[in-house]
C-alpha cells in the first residue's frame, strides 16, 4: 500500500515539473504585451510626412517676416554707409582753404568717374581729438624785411608786401604748424585766381611769386618764420591760413552697383591741374569709403556773392537689386 502511494506522489511531481517547464517555454515564446510594444515602419512615416506638413505650413507664414527682416537690414546698412561716406566728405569741405574747391568730370551720376579736390585747412601735426586752428591773422606793414627784427614800438614782425618777407607776427593763438621734407605752407588771400591761386606751382604773369610760402619754424611763441616771399596780394583782413596736402575724392559709380567705389587721396603734392590719377608725388595714399556704388554726383556753386560757395553731393548704393540714394549740401567759406 505505501510503496503505491509513493509511485503516485512521485508521478505526481514529475507531471508537475512537466507542466512548469510548458509553462516557462510559452511564457518566453509568447508575444510582448501593449506596453511593451515599439512602432512599426509605417508608423514612422507617417509621423515624418505629418512632421514636414506641419514644417511646411510654419515655414510659409514666418518667411514674409523673416525676408522683411533680412531686407530692413541691407537697407539700413546701405545707408549708413553712403550716411557715413558724405558725412566725411562734408566735414572736409567744411575746413576747405577758401577758393580751393575744384571739380571736374562728367559727374552726369552713373557710370562716369567724378572728382572733387581741395585744400584743407589746418597742420597734419594737430593732435588727434583736438581742435586746432587752420590760420590767423598776421601783422603787416613795411619794414618786415627778411629776417626776424623786432619791430620799432614792440608791435613784433610785421608782414612785409613790397619785399620778399621772411617772418611775420601773428596776432591771437599761433595755429599749429610743421616744417621738414613736407612742411605746411603759409597762404594768404587765396581768390582761385591768376596770381591768387593756391594750386599754382609756377607764379602766372605778371606775378614773380605764387601766394603760398613753406613753415619754417617759430622764432619765437608769436612769430613764424617761413621761405622768404612776396606774397602777391595782402588780405584786406590780415588773414593767412595754413594749408599741407590737398584731398580728392573720387567717385566712379558702376551699372547695379557692382565694382562702384568711392575713394579718398590723400598725402600728394599740389598739382596745378587737378589730378584724375594719383599722383605719384609727395607721399600720395588712397582708401576707400564705400563699395557698391552705383549713382554719383558732385557740382560746385561758388554763387552770386562769391563770399560763400555750396558743394552738392548725390550717393547712391545698390545691393541685392535695391537702391539708396543720399543727398548732401556743404557750405563753404570763400572769404580769404
Amino acid at each position: 500500500m505505501m510503496m503505491k502511494h509513493s509511485a503516485e506522489v512521485q508521478g505526481l511531481r514529475t507531471e508537475c515539473s512537466s507542466c512548469a517547464m510548458v509553462s516557462t517555454q510559452s511564457s518566453v515564446l509568447s508575444p510582448l504585451s501593449s506596453k511593451e510594444r515599439g512602432f512599426t515602419l509605417v508608423e514612422m512615416i507617417m509621423v515624418i510626412v505629418i512632421t514636414g506638413i506641419i514644417g511646411g505650413m510654419v515655414a510659409i507664414f514666418i518667411k514674409a517676416p523673416v525676408q522683411g527682416y533680412v531686407d530692413s537690414a541691407r537697407r539700413a546698412e546701405m545707408t549708413d554707409i553712403a550716411d557715413t561716406a558724405l558725412h566725411r566728405i562734408t566735414r572736409d569741405l567744411r575746413l576747405a582753404l577758401p577758393n580751393s574747391v575744384r571739380v571736374t568730370g562728367t559727374c552726369n551720376g552713373t557710370n562716369t568717374t567724378c572728382f572733387i579736390e581741395f585744400l584743407p585747412t589746418g597742420s597734419p601735426s594737430c593732435p588727434a581729438n583736438t581742435v586746432c586752428l587752420g590760420g590767423g591773422r598776421y601783422r603787416a606793414g613795411s619794414g618786415g624785411g627778411a629776417g626776424c627784427p623786432a619791430t620799432a614800438g614792440g608791435e613784433g614782425e610785421l608782414l612785409d608786401f613790397t619785399v620778399a618777407d621772411g617772418c611775420f607776427g601773428v596776432l591771437g593763438t599761433m595755429p599749429n604748424m610743421v616744417a621738414g621734407a613736407t612742411p605746411d605752407q603759409i597762404v594768404v588771400y587765396n581768390l582761385g585766381i591768376p596770381c591768387a591761386d593756391a594750386y599754382e606751382t609756377i607764379p602766372a604773369a605778371p606775378c614773380t611769386s605764387t601766394n603760398r610760402a613753406a613753415f619754417l619754424s617759430n622764432p619765437t611763441a608769436t612769430t613764424v618764420a617761413i621761405t622768404p616771399k612776396q606774397f602777391p596780394f595782402d588780405s584786406p583782413s590780415h588773414r593767412f591760413h595754413v594749408i599741407s596736402t590737398p584731398v580728392t575724392y573720387v567717385c566712379a559709380p558702376a551699372v547695379g552697383g557692382v565694382g562702384g567705389t568711392l575713394t579718398r587721396w590723400q598725402g600728394y603734392a599740389i598739382q596745378s591741374a587737378q589730378p584724375i590719377a594719383l599722383p605719384a608725388t609727395g607721399t600720395p595714399s588712397s582708401v576707400f569709403l564705400a563699395t557698391n556704388v552705383s549713382t554719383c554726383k558732385f557740382t560746385y556753386d561758388p554763387l552770386v556773392s562769391a563770399r560763400n560757395g555750396l558743394v552738392t553731393l548725390n550717393l547712391g548704393i545698390t545691393e541685392s537689386g535695391e537702391t539708396v540714394t543720399l543727398y548732401s549740401a556743404a557750405h563753404v567759406s570763400n572769404t580769404p
